[in-house]
């Protein structure tokens, strides 16, 4: 196992230089990021993974590196956990800043991922704001819209606005540059991140306190905060379920990306697109950016894509028993301590063969 890991590592380095994939490689920070002070200029200078543009934003705005990182680590979990009942299951997106098929070509993973990272680093940003830890933001100015009888508008508001300016200068930058790659991978994710960074407003809502006697909410103070990353990956999973294949043709002055099926018709602002139809991931392919399923868990009653009969893609499955040990049958003492008993639990797993 220790050697077949090796090699894939291996493949994985050496793919860099034959798909380049410059735009989501500043999600490599994950590695080394969390361990530099980011109070210096040439801090950004030591990593791997940031363009020139990128690099100038991180020298003019040092402080905005500690939530990049942040959003990096966001991403790789979310993608993830998104992704954990599937057959490709982001696990790819570990290798960064070096990525496989999967991810370096116009595939509909790489439009899932791209998306996401730009939702999840204007999210960051956003956040960040709001919580103190940025000096050149602070909370989000009051909605402009009326409040109602019931409720004043107080609190602290995540700063959307600022999270999508600075966001967007940085995770759009390496596609602004001709030698990120093709015109229309460029073009592919340029879009895909504004559809991810359309889905971050989308996610934008209204929460509340409540003051009053005994809590009686006679009166509520809201704001306009943001909800968490998985709600947002989730929306963007719906996306790549339906996502729309593309095909550049020159419209006018532009090139631009049209429906392949249905050339008649714009590509929506919302739904993701591809250029590169994806393997099925069953089997392990390393020229296509598959680790196949071989070994993944299944969920043996199951009907959706978690279920042993799709995710073993006809292979069949193997059983095995784990024995668990939990606490359990919990007392709680006056005053004040809880004791608990030590149970075992045996229960059946299935992995595919």
């Amino acid at each position: 196992m220790t050697e077949h890991r090796d090699f894939l590592l291996f493949f994985l380095m050496s793919l860099s230089a034959i798909y380049p994939c410059t735009g989501i490689s500043w999600l490599g920070l994950t590695a080394n990021g969390s361990s530099v002070g980011w109070n210096q200029t040439h801090h950004c200078k030591l990593l791997d993974g940031l363009v020139p543009d990128q690099l100038q934003l991180c020298k003019r705005n040092l402080e905005l590196m500690h939530s990049i990182v942040h959003a990096a680590k966001l991403t790789k979990s979310a993608c993830q956990g998104t992704f954990s009942d599937m057959r490709w299951n982001c696990s790819s997106i570990e290798s960064a800043p070096h990525f496989t098929p999967d991810l370096a070509k116009g595939t509909r993973e790489a439009a899932f991922v791209f998306s996401l990272a730009a939702a999840v680093v204007s999210h960051s940003i956003a956040r960040a704001c709001a919580s103190g830890d940025l000096p050149s933001c602070s909370c989000a100015p009051a909605p402009s819209e009326q409040a109602a009888p019931d409720f004043r508008w107080g609190g602290c508001g995540d700063n959307v606005r600022y999270g999508l300016q600075m966001g967007s200068a940085f995770s759009d930058a390496p596609m602004r540059n001709r030698r990120s790659g093709p015109q229309a991978f460029r073009l592919m994710q340029l879009h895909n991140n504004a559809v991810g960074r359309q889905a971050l407003m989308d996610a934008l809502e209204m929460k509340c306190k409540c003051h009053g006697v005994s809590g009686s909410c006679s009166v509520k103070t809201c704001w306009k905060g943001l909800q968490d990353i998985n709600t947002i990956s989730a929306d963007l999973k719906s996306k790549y379920l339906s996502a729309t294949k593309v095909i550049p043709r020159q419209i006018g002055t532009r090139r631009q990306l049209v429906p392949r099926e249905m050339e008649v018709r714009p590509v929506g602002e919302n739904e993701l697109v591809y250029l590169v139809s994806s393997p099925d991931y069953c089997s392990q392919n390393a020229k296509q950016g598959s680790f196949g399923t071989t070994d993944r868990q299944c969920n043996k009653t199951a009907t959706g894509s978690e279920s042993c009969g799709l995710m073993c893609c006809g292979r069949g499955y193997n059983a095995y028993t784990e024995v668990l040990v939990e606490r359990c049958q919990c007392k709680y003492h006056w005053c004040c301590y809880v004791s608990c008993k030590t149970c075992n639990r045996t229960v059946e797993r299935y992995v595919c063969k």
